[in-house]
């Protein structure tokens, strides 16, 4: 068969591009420079990403072969058949690369005194702790489905991971069996050490090990068990009954999402053929599906929790979260804010300044209102509980709350339910747009007037993403910005009318055209012998449009320098189409979050922090919101991290070159960028 093409002569397909974004993050668990237990948690990153791959992508292009469509216009050109044919291939590869990869890393905590051991290497005294930790734990926490040819077999969990147990009975039948993992036990358990040996078995081999008390009611000769997994289509329906509220559709469509159509089946490739033939056939599984065969465990996200041990000296060396020069914790944030606009560059610096502003804000008697847009809220919440207690204090609270934020859904429902039980005034964005902005902005009353203060963000108001995710958050009193922030919160109420925006670039209104309209100063810039460049650092780009405007942007000669962490459907450095644009990617300890947008404009450069990358989704059906970054101190600050990120020689990859992923090396200094910029923070407190 001829090797299908990944991509047109002027783009690469997203979903291929997404799946070389994920073998860079294979990369950093292959990565002999990356601490041991770090790798493992790589190894668990990679995994999860696939898992949302499948649910998401993979089910979207099924859907457009199921409907007997060729997908082409929306898929670069390949036909969706081809393109799962593809995706499985890719897959099939990455998988196995990565189950070599944890076996060069469990041979390596070897070294280290660290043993993963399973049931067959258990000694007597493991055996006893295991045994009680069994009874005690695990069993009351079991399900267990038993099967045979008449039992309908239940709906089996998105995700979950199931052992497929056989049992050889004396009458030489078989018995089938299903036990799910259960999540509600971490999936890593720790036995006693010897010694200064640390040793630890999974969930699954603990299992493995005590089948005969799970199944000692049955009679068999012999007995064994190989893992499954089934991801299903994590798109939400909803239903049409006017008696329910949004909140409840959104709840009931993320229950229902345990039943979606399944898009990808794993199994064990060691599992015998009449076991898997009698899986498929109970789960409805044929040909059509994405069927990967893998190793021993599946659900390998969960070593993004690996845990560690005490062994400090394989991890990341921790970073203390910086202070921002002249703007305290211990006094008025209000006061500071006031008198100049900060940045707050997370997680260099303590994500605790937004929390401070709003509790702040909760409770000086003089703000009146406190209006907020929120994506993804933390587990545990203080921003959350600030806007509740500003609500019982007898502020004016709007929150602006995205209920779809995928995969998240049922968090933001928790807490939209205990915000609304206190009072807060819940807005859930626009239909048919998700709102994806990430702004704040409260009325303090002064004197005789309302007077506003606000932030804006490139990231979600979370608390725990906020430790490895890069964003930045401005803080601001410049009533012009403020202004337009509070007109998009009318947008919110009275969507039927269209704002206009003196300072934001909004979606879905005016994004595409006020990015042309910079790409075109810089066009013209160029055109007439001076030197126009733009800078931009994002997380994905896919909007064909305007990747063709900066390829016409290249064709005038503009010089074009972009840091794209994920998708970029864009190809660079090709001779009369992009010869003038070099794309590069970071992946490091942090997720590089941030998007910004520099342009050149003949020596005063224009900057913009925003909630939006280039893909067609957020310029067309999202709510999102581009800062222009006025502080003149603060532009070069951002500029600085630009390019100390550009610079970087150790964690950047080439993107959407020949040689797929290579490391961007050079003769210059060493730079990786994460560790850079921190040291750039370190320096600006000193000075």
């Amino acid at each position: 068969m001829v090797k299908p093409e990944i991509h047109t002569n002027s783009y690469i397909n997203r979903e291929i591009s997404w799946l070389q974004f994920n073998a860079r993050v294979l990369q950093e668990a292959s990565d002999e420079t990356v601490p041991l237990i770090e790798r493992l948690r790589f190894l668990g990153i990679f995994s999860n990403n696939l898992d949302e791959f499948f649910k998401v992508r993979y089910a979207t292009v099924k859907r457009i072969v199921d409907a007997g469509k060729t997908g082409k216009s929306e898929l670069g050109g390949i036909r969706a058949t081809e393109l799962l044919e593809i995706i499985t291939q890719i897959v099939i590869k990455q998988q196995t690369e990565s189950l070599e990869v944890l076996g060069t890393i469990q041979k390596r905590l070897e070294d280290e005194k660290i043993y993963i051991v399973d049931e067959t290497h258990i000694n007597d005294f493991q055996h006893g702790f295991i045994k009680r930790y069994f009874i005690r734990k695990v069993s009351p926490a079991l399900v267990t489905i038993i099967l045979n040819d008449a039992v309908v077999l239940p709906n089996l969990k998105d995700s979950a991971a199931y052992l497929a147990v056989r049992m050889l009975m004396p009458d030489d039948k078989r018995q089938f069996a299903l036990i799910e993992i259960p999540k509600s036990i971490n999936r890593f358990v720790e036995l006693p050490k010897k010694g200064d040996k640390s040793f630890i078995i999974l969930i699954d081999d603990l299992l493995r090990h005590c089948l005969r008390d799970i199944f000692n009611i049955f009679d068999y000769k012999s007995i064994s068990a190989h893992m499954i997994k089934i991801t299903r289509d994590g798109e939400l329906d909803f239903e049409s009954d006017l008696s329910k509220s949004f909140i409840e559709k959104i709840s009931d469509s993320v229950k229902h999402r345990q039943l979606g159509d399944p898009v990808r089946f794993v199994y064990d490739k060691t599992i015998d053929e009449e076991t898997l033939k009698f899986l498929m056939s109970k789960m409805g599984i044929d040909d059509t599906d994405s069927i990967i065969p893998g190793g021993r465990y599946h659900n390998r996200r969960d070593y993004m929790n690996f845990p560690s041990l005490g062994r400090t000296d394989l991890l990341y060396d921790k970073i203390e979260a910086l202070p921002i020069k002249g703007l305290s914790l211990e006094s008025s944030i209000l006061e500071a804010i006031d008198k100049q606009d900060y940045l707050l560059h997370a997680p260099y610096q303590t994500f605790s300044y937004i929390v401070k502003f709003l509790r702040e804000a909760a409770l000086d008697p003089q703000v009146k209102t406190i209006k907020i847009t929120i994506y993804r809220l933390a587990q545990i919440s203080h921003i959350a509980s600030s806007l509740i207690n500003a609500a019982i204090n007898g502020k004016s609270v709007t929150v602006s709350i995205e209920l779809q934020a995928r995969f998240d859904e049922q968090a933001n429902i928790n807490y939209a339910q205990q915000m609304e039980e206190e009072g807060v005034n819940l807005v859930f964005g626009v239909k048919g747009l998700k709102v994806h902005s990430k702004m704040c902005v409260i009325e303090r009353e002064e004197g005789k007037k309302l007077k506003r203060y606000g932030f804006i963000s490139t990231g979600n108001f979370n608390e725990s993403t906020a430790k490895i995710y890069t964003d930045y958050t401005l803080f601001t009193s410049d009533q012009r910005i403020l202004k337009d922030v509070s007109k998009i919160f009318n947008f919110f109420e009275t969507n039927y009318k269209i704002f206009r925006y003196k300072h934001l670039i909004t979606s879905p209104h005016y994004t595409k055209k006020a990015i042309f309209k910079l790409i075109d100063v810089e066009i013209k810039n160029t055109k007439n012998g001076n030197q126009g460049f733009i800078r931009l650092k994002m997380n994905s780009i896919t909007s064909y449009d305007v990747i063709d405007k900066l390829y016409e942007a290249s064709n005038a000669g503009v010089k074009i320098q972009m840091i794209v962490r994920g998708i970029c459907c864009l190809i660079p450095g090709v001779k009369g189409l992009s010869e003038n644009i070099e794309a590069i990617s970071v992946v490091d300890k942090f997720l590089e979050h941030s998007r910004v947008y520099i342009f050149g404009n003949n020596g005063n450069p224009k900057v913009y922090i925003s909630s939006a990358d280039w893909m067609t989704r957020n310029i067309e059906n999202r709510v999102e919101v581009s800062c222009p970054i006025y502080d003149e101190a603060i532009k070069q600050e951002i500029m600085d991290t630009f390019d100390i990120c550009w610079r970087d020689n150790v964690k950047a990859r080439l993107i959407n070159t020949p040689n797929e992923n290579e490391y961007k090396i050079n003769n210059d200094e060493k730079v990786r960028s994460q560790i850079a910029t921190y040291d750039y923070y370190l320096k600006k407190l000193e000075n």
